[in-house]
């Protein structure tokens, strides 16, 4: 799976602490060689974010992404679940 970060998920990331963003690289690893792995949760997402699809970074971090092809992911946003979902 080739993945692509938008702006968004990356100015997300650098704000994250240093252990968020190991758990983050290595969920994202994992995503790159089995996109549909357990410990991803990878689930189709409704309402504003009908479309796309997230996956489980660890605690309440989850990862919003926009399946381009069969074999590429646009990473859109990074946050908790109130931050991306609002409740």
């Amino acid at each position: 799976m080739i993945v692509r970060f938008h702006k968004n998920f990356k100015k997300r990331y650098k704000k994250l602490r240093q252990k968020e963003r190991v758990r983050c690289e290595e969920r994202v690893g994992l995503f790159m060689q089995d996109p549909f792995h357990l410990l991803l949760n990878n689930h189709a997402l409704g309402g504003e974010y009908k479309g796309y699809r997230s996956i489980n970074i660890g605690g309440d971090l989850r990862a919003i992404y926009e399946p381009v092809s069969q074999n590429v992911a646009f990473f859109i946003t990074l946050g908790t679940h109130p931050e991306l979902y609002g409740s």
